[in-house]
């Protein structure tokens, strides 16, 4: 008896090949920013600490959220919160059944992402502008 040869299947699509849609990466960046907003809120815990523990802990504090680290970090924290933000804005819309057609699906998409982005430089902009500019 001949030997058989397996039918060919088709290859399934993973990630060098499936082209992940624009709502699915807002969805995992969603969950990604709620992860980082968790380490964002102890930093913010340290700087109520060190304001309530006296002027030494809170020029610790000082001397490195002001330090070029910290003020990434507090860049980063800012657009983490605004992107998720504006994400629950977004799955808030969708849970009153509106959005969900696919040009809407990926107008709200592409809104999340650049509405997070061009929120977060205005923030800290009007932030410099109104702390009088870089210290």
């Amino acid at each position: 008896m001949a030997a058989s040869k397996a039918p060919e299947r088709p290859i399934s699509p993973h990630i060098q090949i499936y082209r992940w849609p624009l709502p699915m990466m807002m969805s995992i960046l969603h969950r990604i920013t709620g992860a980082g907003l968790y380490v964002g809120t102890l930093l913010m815990a340290w700087w109520l600490i060190a304001a309530a523990s006296g002027s030494n802990a809170y020029t610790t504090f000082g001397s490195f959220i002001n330090s070029f680290f910290g003020r990434l970090i507090l860049f980063g924290y800012t657009w983490a919160l605004l992107h998720h933000m504006l994400g629950g804005i977004r799955h808030l819309i969708w849970d009153t059944g509106h959005g969900f057609e696919p040009n809407e699906r990926e107008w709200l998409s592409l809104a999340t992402a650049l509405g997070s982005i061009a929120l977060t430089l205005l923030l800290w902009v009007i932030g410099y502008l109104t702390m009088g500019g870089a210290r």
